[in-house]
């Protein structure tokens, strides 16, 4: 597990070294990006627009909790939402500290004041039980190495009543894109086997939260759900 978890942190190092690459592959807003969604996940930047605003939807516009996003990326997606929760208190946690430096670089950029961010692992997280009003996971869970840990974690850091939502690439949805990940991503470093179905991850939440909602847009599942 520890060697898994230095190739994927090596992995996404030379991500967070050419962010503006990720940034413009996550938001279609580069050709090259707009190009590779289309190859790999059969997504138009609509599509993404989608998937991305459904993560997030969850999250009242007036939240003033603690809330954790882990893995936080480069911060591409979460930054501009976390601008829009001045008064809530935001930390934000990755495997990488390349990718987590330039989540905080932008976020120092945007004027993000009530955020903090920490190096450190999903799968043995450094907070206290019940700590979080909300936890939200974006293309995170396809990476994880221990994948049952960050689960348990997730959930064990969440209030009761808490929020827990996010994204992340399941398989079976897309023959194209898993042969894809299969033949590129996972040899890369970035995702790593197993991988939830959209039925089993809708099985696995349910056994553990309350109001679970999970959908899809092509081969990336959106999932939102309370900790009872």
């Amino acid at each position: 597990m520890a060697d898994r978890k230095t190739e994927i942190k090596s992995a996404y190092k030379s991500l967070g070294k050419a962010h503006s690459f990720y940034d413009g592959m996550m938001t279609c807003s580069t050709l090259i990006g707009r190009f590779v969604t289309k190859l790999v996940w059969n997504m138009d930047r609509e599509d993404a627009l989608e998937y991305q605003a459904r993560a997030f939807e969850m999250i009242p516009a007036d939240f003033n909790g603690k809330l954790l996003e882990v893995p936080v990326g480069t911060g591409v997606l979460s930054m501009p939402i976390w601008k829009t929760l001045p008064n809530a208190d935001i930390t934000c946690l990755d495997y990488s500290e390349n990718m987590m430096a330039s989540a905080s670089q932008r976020a120092d950029e945007m004027g993000i004041k009530n955020i903090s961010f920490l190096q450190g692992d999903v799968g043995n997280l450094p907070f206290e039980d019940n700590t979080f009003d909300a936890v939200v996971s974006l293309n995170g869970f396809h990476a994880f190495p221990d994948k049952e840990a960050a689960f348990r974690e997730t959930y064990r850091v969440l209030k009761p009543g808490g929020i827990f939502t996010g994204c992340f690439y399941v398989e079976g949805s897309n023959t194209h894109t898993d042969k894809m990940i299969n033949r590129f991503y996972i040899k890369s470093g970035f995702f790593t086997k197993p991988f939830d179905t959209i039925t089993s991850l809708e099985q696995r939440l349910k056994k553990l939260y309350h109001d679970v909602t999970v959908s899809n847009v092509e081969s990336i599942a959106i999932f939102q759900c309370r900790k009872g």
